[in-house]
């Protein structure tokens, strides 16, 4: 079993209540706009942490991350980027690749297996949201923003876990903005 911690939209601001939320995760995965190198080194001192750039991060941030993150947990398959949208509503340069993990999962090729997405995390709206895409047959989330910039009335990050190849145990968090 994996714990994870997820969170985007920063934007420079690494609230502590943050850390106090993901002490026992497992590792941090952070949807971009972190906001500043600060933040992102003071993440990977406290876990392990996988992230992506988002569309306001500059200079350091930007050249130390990708844009788009394929891993693997256990047996999750994750796609990771910053602004990647939500079922029925996709930025179009994603569909090709959304197309080729259903292919892979209809015709359960093994060659093709590289390519399917299990999970597939974004960030960028400000709006947490947690989706199973019928259509292309993963499992979206989007946390929502865990920084202070922007018109959402509290703060939010996920934590859940994968056991295998389930995605479990799903918590909302909410902090309110000081």
């Amino acid at each position: 079993m994996t714990r994870i911690g997820v969170l985007s939209d920063t934007h420079g601001l690494l609230d502590a209540r943050v850390l106090e939320h993901f002490k026992d995760v497992d590792e941090i995965w952070h949807a971009g706009d972190i906001g500043s190198d600060d933040v992102l080194r003071r993440l990977r001192e406290f876990k392990p942490t996988r992230a992506v750039f988002g569309n306001m991060d500059g200079g350091e941030v930007r050249y130390s991350l990708s844009e788009f993150y394929r891993f693997r947990v256990e047996d999750v398959n994750v796609l990771m980027t910053h602004i990647g949208g939500y079922p029925g509503h996709y930025n179009p340069w994603l569909i090709p690749w959304f197309r080729k993990s259903l292919e892979a999962k209809m015709t359960n090729d093994q060659s093709q297996m590289s390519n399917v997405i299990d999970l597939f995390v974004c960030g960028h709206s400000h709006i947490l949201k947690v989706q199973y895409d019928s259509l292309f047959k993963f499992l979206t989330m989007n946390p929502g923003a865990a920084g202070k910039q922007g018109w959402q009335p509290c703060q939010t990050l996920l934590r859940f876990t994968i056991d295998g190849s389930q995605i479990k145990d799903l918590e909302v968090i909410e902090l309110e903005r000081k």
